[in-house]
């Protein structure tokens, strides 16, 4: 795929395919040969349906030269995590116990892009069960940062970051039950929204925790993040935890700026421990923002130490629940990392879930109420920046998703976009979360920073 084609953006694209000036086989075959050429350094598919694709292509094609043409995803490539189930097409989760898994039926994530007219290239490679931030996972191999493919791209879905940074699919679904959208997206340098709990539905995705899992889209641009999320909100009757609230035009107000509103920055907490290039990148990015016509206070969140407690214990708990019997009777469809994560949460006791759940409830009622005051709260997606695969930091560890599972409990919307580069070369994220199903909300402040810097127009040298 040429260089302005790659990188092309969905918002940028859909015109060109809709007045026909493009075509979507010719999209899609270049996509199909991008990854041919650069996925074996990037290992970001685990499998690629290069003839299913080409079909996909072809019948938007005709559908559009017939005048029907569906809207901005139709003829676009995109690419699924691999725990989204696809009739057909094996679904592995990244884990050995579903390798020659071909559902009898799509999720509705999937299938809502397909509705739409979307290609779909391959499912993304993930860390094991979606349980962890590096994607390096045991058996399907690591996924390689295309920014320095020494580093992890982060987790669970750095497939689909990598996939989207390096320019092999033009938007991508994540899932994230701590951390799995916004961190790989703040490790590639591209955008990654995770939607109020409820928005989106979950049905035929492998679940972890299930009061805890979101799906949502990963992107180059803010606008396609609006894009697909557009296409993927909404009640469905499959998943019981969807809510049937209003969807409004993402795009409809995405435009309008941001003067005259109110933007906190929850530094407590937040920016404690960052690298020196995080903590530049985001004083800078407070100072766009000023400089866009917001008023940005300082705001604490409270009771975060008890937030990694209750997040913690309660997707332990939960994905011991899920795999518990797997892990008894199948011990060795597990990495030991998995197996031990999955054996220590059977240890909790109900009490103390039940305590986790409380707490949540208490902590998410606050931070609502906090919330209702400003228009989005920011802070560093992580505080440090994507780290080698087989030698990261300890300290890493709990640093990569303590500032985004907040969200995940709270159920809050939260999106991470590029804001800049620390000393090692590799992307900064800047995470702006937001109230209940104001995404909205969150995707007006994230394009009007977009807007004013240059970051998501920079690119990895991969080829």
């Amino acid at each position: 795929m040429t260089d302005n084609l790659a990188y092309a953006t969905i918002s940028t694209l859909a015109p060109r395919i809709a007045a026909r000036e493009i075509s979507p086989v010719e999209v899609t075959e270049a996509a199909l040969a991008r990854i041919e050429a650069l996925d074996q350094g990037l290992n970001s598919f685990i499998t690629v349906t290069a003839e299913q694709a080409l079909d996909s292509a072809a019948k938007a094609e005709q559908s559009i030269a017939a005048g029907d043409y569906r809207g901005p995803l139709h003829g676009i490539p995109v690419a699924a995590k691999d725990l989204f189930a696809t009739r057909g097409v094996r679904t592995t989760a990244g884990s050995k116990l579903y390798t020659d898994w071909r559902p009898d039926h799509d999720a509705s994530a999937v299938a809502r892009l397909a509705d739409a007219g979307a290609v779909l290239l391959g499912k993304t490679n993930m860390h094991e069960l979606a349980y962890g931030t590096k994607s390096n996972n045991p058996h399907y191999g690591p996924v390689r940062n295309p920014w320095d493919r020494v580093c992890h791209p982060g987790g669970s879905s750095g497939g689909s970051a990598a996939a989207v940074a390096a320019g092999l699919a033009m938007g991508a679904l994540g899932s994230d039950t701590g951390a799995s959208i916004r961190q790989p997206a703040s490790c590639c340098g591209i955008v990654g929204l995770k939607p109020t709990y409820g928005r989106v539905s979950k049905f035929g995705a492998v679940p972890l925790a299930w009061s805890m899992d979101h799906a949502g889209p990963m992107t180059r641009s803010v606008k396609d993040a609006a894009l697909m999320l557009q296409v993927l909100a909404g009640h469905d009757p499959l998943d019981p935890t969807t809510v049937d609230h209003p969807v409004p035009d993402y795009t409809a107000i995405i435009d309008q700026g941001i003067g005259g509103g109110r933007i906190g920055v929850a530094r407590s907490y937040f920016f404690d421990d960052c690298g020196p290039g995080v903590a530049h990148a985001m004083e800078a990015a407070i100072d766009t923002l000023s400089g866009l016509g917001a008023t940005i206070e300082d705001v604490e969140i409270a009771g975060m130490a008890e937030s990694r407690a209750a997040s913690t214990l309660i997707i332990s708990v939960e994905a011991a629940a899920r795999f518990g019997r797997e892990v008894r009777e199948q011990p060795e469809g597990f990495s030991d990392e998995l197996r031990e994560a999955i054996t220590i949460g059977a240890f909790f006791t109900a009490e103390q879930y039940l305590l986790a759940q409380r707490t949540r409830r208490r902590l998410s009622d606050g931070t609502r109420r906090l919330f209702t005051g400003y228009d989005g709260v920011i802070m560093p997606t992580q505080a440090v920046t994507a780290g080698p695969i087989d030698d990261d930091p300890p300290k890493h560890g709990l640093l990569r998703w303590r500032n985004t599972e907040h969200f995940d409990l709270t159920g809050l919307p939260a999106i991470s976009i590029p804001c800049g580069f620390a000393g090692d070369g590799l992307p900064v994220g800047l995470q702006i979360a937001g109230k209940a199903f104001d995404e909205a909300g969150i995707l007006r402040i994230a394009q009007a920073y977009e807007q004013a810097t240059e970051w998501h127009r920079k690119h990895p040298a991969i080829d």
